[in-house]
């Protein structure tokens, strides 16, 4: 009886080793695609991101004709306004620090506890990135973790220029406008490289809801958000 027990005893044993083995490699096998993904991203670019092609889904959900607009655009070749209202609005930190911004969070997390809800957030630009390329808008511990290790990897394998190059292309503007480029010409009718300090502030200003505003649309709040922005992006430090 005490043999067949102990047996039993070395079969659960191994069988968990076995089953955490297989947990462990297929975790670190997802990190190394990411990895691969990441370093693929520092030097090339794609047409589409995991958020863009969630946003067709989408969109051809209710309409299977929708498609998206979008149009790479190089780091040099795109607004400095717009550049340095982005970072004032998203992440006044985001030279300084290597992915997460500790004293945001902190103060979000209190900001938050004072409320009893969510009413801020400390996402940076590297963070943002990482959900924008890579994970869906799914709000999870999972998906914060993994969002987690690839900002890591990318603050890791890329320059704050690339980052941010990367992040202006991909972040969402409005209905199906993705980028910097689809932005200024749905918005404002001219190209990105033309957009002017306020045109600038105004597109970072509704980057937290970009769906709510159509071709230029302002409330009171957004102006008070320009203003702020605009003064902000003076002192603004870019890469």
């Amino acid at each position: 009886m005490a043999a067949r027990r102990f047996r039993a005893l070395v079969f659960a044993y191994k069988l968990f080793c076995y089953g955490l083995g297989t947990l462990v490699l297929a975790f670190v096998g997802v990190q190394l695609w990411f990895l691969v993904q990441v370093l693929y991203w520092s030097h090339y670019q794609s047409p589409t991101s995991a958020f863009m092609d969630q946003r067709l889904e989408a969109l051809r959900a209710r309409n299977p004709k929708a498609s998206l607009r979008h149009q790479w655009t190089p780091y040099e070749r795109i607004s400095v306004h717009l550049k340095r209202a982005v970072v004032a609005a998203e992440d006044a930190r985001f030279l300084d620090h290597e992915g997460f911004d500790w004293e945001a969070i902190v103060q979000a997390r209190s900001k938050n506890e004072q409320h009893g809800r969510i009413v801020a957030g400390a996402s940076t630009i590297s963070q943002q990135l990482a959900k924008n390329l890579f994970l869906s808008s799914e709000r999870s511990w999972l998906r914060k973790g993994e969002e987690a290790l690839i900002t890591w990897m990318i603050e890791a394998t890329m320059s704050k220029r690339r980052i941010l190059e990367l992040y202006l292309n991909y972040a969402e503007w409005g209905e199906g406008v993705f980028g910097a480029e689809a932005a200024a010409r749905h918005h404002f009718g001219v190209a990105s490289s033309a957009l002017t300090p306020e045109q600038g502030a105004w597109l970072a200003a509704i980057l937290p809801s970009p769906r709510r505003y159509e071709r230029g649309r302002t409330t009171a709040y957004v102006e008070g958000r320009v203003s702020t922005i605009l003064f902000r992006a003076a002192s603004a430090q870019i890469p």
